[in-house]
C-alpha cells in the first residue's frame, strides 16, 4: 500500500507540474487547470489511504465544505474581483502551511532537528502569507483604502519580526513545545505578515501578490518535509520557484528592486511638484473618436485595470471585429504589471476570446507606436505615463512603459481627471495628440462602435 500512496503523490506532482506549464500560455490555461486539479484530486483521494490516517469523518467534512464553499465563490465572483480572490485563496494556502505546522509543534514528535526547524520556517513563512495575503486581500477589495504608514515602521517591523524568529530558534535549540512559546511565535509571525503588507500601495499588488505566492508554495514545500508527503514538497517547490521569478518579473517590469517595493512609500496617494504637468486635458466626443479609427490603418488597444472596473472587455472584442472587418490592423499592447494582478488583462482579454495571436508585450509593441495611427488607451494609466522616461524627479522614473505617447492620436477612455493608483499625474493625458473621451468605459466603447456602425 506504501508504493501505492508514493506512486499516486509521484502523478499528482506529475500533474501539478504539467498542469502548471499549460498555464504558461492563454492558449492552454484552461487545460493546465483541469490537469492540475486532477493532481490534487489524486493527492486527496491516496490520503485517506495512509495507514494510520485518523479523523476521516472530521477530514471528509471539511473538504465537503471547503469544495462547496470554493465553487459557490469561484462560480459568483466577477472578473474584476479576481485580483482579490486569488489574494484571499492564496492567503488560505500559507494558512493550511501554518496550521500544520501549529499541530506538529503541539504535537512535537519530530524524528530530527532538521524537520523541527523546517517545521518552524514552514509555520513562520506560511504564516506572514497568510496575513499578508489577507491584507492584500482587504486593499483589492477597497476595504483599506490608504497604506498604512506611522514614524519607525520598519524599525518596529524589524523588531516585530525578530520576535518571531526570536521563539522560533527558542522552539528549535531548547526542543521544549511550550504552548506559550508557539502561540507568541504564531502572533508575531502574523503580526509581521499584517505590518509588511499594510504600508504597500495598491499600484504595487502585482508584486506583493506573487511575492506572497511564492512565499505559500516554500511554506507548503518545508511542511511536505516534515509530513513526508513527496507531493506536497514538489508542488510547494515548483508554486515557489515560479512565484519567486514571477515576482522577480514584476520587479523588473516596474524597473524596482522587491526591497523598493517592500519598503519604500511608492504607490501613496497624493500628489508632488515633481509630477506636476503644464497644460490640460483637452476633450473628444464618441462620434469623432469613432470615425478616426475607423480610417486608421493601425489602432493599438491598450487595457488596464479601468476596463476591469467596466468590465469592458467584451465590447472591446466587439469592437476589435468591427474594426478588423472594414481592414484596420487591430493589436493590443500589454504591458506586465497592467492590473491588480500577474496577467490580468491576458485574463480578461481571453475570456472575451481575444484572439492571443493579437496581445503584444512591451518589447514587441513598442516599436510599432510610431507607425501607429490610433492609439485606444482604456483604464491604463501608469503603464503609459511618459514622465518615466523624461522626468528623474517622478517616482516612476526608470520604470518601463508602453509609448503611447508616439502615436499619431491618443485617444484615453477616462471616467475622470484624476490620477493612477500611484497617485502621479500622467503626463500622457496633456498631449497635443491626446484626446480625452469621458465616461464609463463599457458605455464609452458602446458608443464608437454605434460611431463605426453608422460609418
Amino acid at each position: 500500500m506504501d508504493t501505492l500512496i508514493q506512486i499516486s503523490y509521484f502523478v499528482a506532482a506529475f500533474l501539478f507540474i504539467y498542469g502548471l506549464k499549460r498555464m504558461s500560455s492563454p492558449l492552454t490555461a484552461r487545460d493546465g487547470i483541469v490537469w492540475a486539479g486532477v493532481g490534487m484530486l489524486v493527492a486527496t483521494l491516496v490520503t485517506f489511504f495512509y495507514p494510520g490516517m485518523e479523523n476521516l469523518v472530521l477530514m471528509t467534512t471539511a473538504i465537503f465544505v471547503g469544495g462547496v464553499a470554493a465553487f459557490w465563490s469561484g462560480k459568483r465572483v466577477a472578473m474584476t474581483d479576481m485580483p482579490q480572490m486569488i489574494a484571499l485563496y492564496n492567503g488560505m494556502g500559507g494558512g493550511a502551511a501554518g496550521a500544520i505546522a501549529a499541530v506538529e509543534l503541539l504535537r512535537g514528535e519530530f524524528h530530527s532537528q532538521t524537520f523541527l526547524t523546517l517545521a518552524v520556517l514552514g509555520g513562520l513563512i506560511g504564516s506572514v502569507s497568510f496575513s499578508g495575503s489577507l491584507i492584500a486581500f482587504a486593499k483589492l477589495q477597497g476595504w483599506l483604502q490608504r497604506p498604512l504608514r506611522f514614524p519607525g515602521q520598519q524599525v518596529f517591523n524589524i523588531l516585530v519580526l525578530l520576535v518571531a524568529v526570536g521563539f522560533g530558534a527558542l522552539l528549535v535549540i531548547q526542543g521544549e513545545f511550550s504552548g506559550t512559546i508557539i502561540l507568541i511565535f504564531f502572533v508575531a509571525a502574523l503580526a509581521y505578515g499584517i505590518l509588511m503588507a499594510a504600508p504597500i500601495g495598491g499600484a504595487d499588488m502585482p508584486v506583493v501578490i506573487s511575492l506572497f505566492n511564492a512565499l505559500t508554495g516554500l511554506a507548503v514545500a518545508f511542511e511536505g518535509f516534515v509530513l513526508n508527503n513527496a507531493a506536497m514538497i514538489i508542488a510547494g517547490t515548483v508554486v515557489g520557484s515560479a512565484g519567486t521569478l514571477l515576482t522577480q518579473l514584476m520587479a523588473r517590469a516596474m524597473n524596482r528592486s522587491i526591497g523598493n517595493v517592500l519598503f519604500s512609500s511608492f504607490g501613496s496617494s497624493g500628489s508632488t511638484e515633481a509630477d506636476s504637468v503644464e497644460g490640460s486635458m483637452k476633450p473628444i466626443d464618441a462620434v469623432d473618436a469613432g470615425v478616426m479609427m475607423a480610417y486608421a490603418e493601425r489602432v493599438v488597444i491598450i487595457p488596464g485595470y479601468g476596463m476591469a472596473v467596466a468590465q469592458a472587455q467584451h465590447k472591446i472584442k466587439e469592437l476589435m471585429k468591427m474594426l478588423l472587418d472594414r481592414g484596420v490592423d487591430v493589436k493590443f499592447a500589454i504591458h506586465p504589471v497592467a492590473g491588480r494582478m500577474p496577467g490580468h488583462m491576458n485574463v480578461l482579454l481571453a475570456e472575451a476570446d481575444v484572439p492571443y495571436e493579437r496581445l503584444y508585450d512591451l518589447d514587441e509593441i513598442n516599436p510599432v507606436f510610431p507607425q501607429t495611427d490610433v492609439a485606444l488607451v482604456i483604464g491604463a494609466n501608469d503603464v503609459v505615463n511618459p514622465m518615466a522616461r523624461t522626468n528623474p524627479d517622478s517616482p516612476i522614473y526608470g520604470m518601463p512603459i508602453l509609448n503611447a505617447d508616439h502615436a499619431k492620436n491618443v485617444i484615453v477612455i477616462k471616467r475622470g481627471q484624476g490620477k493612477g493608483f500611484s497617485g502621479v499625474e500622467n503626463a500622457l493625458f496633456f498631449g497635443d495628440n491626446t484626446r480625452m473621451l469621458y465616461g464609463d468605459g463599457q458605455a464609452m466603447v458602446g458608443e464608437l462602435i454605434e460611431a463605426v456602425k453608422g460609418l
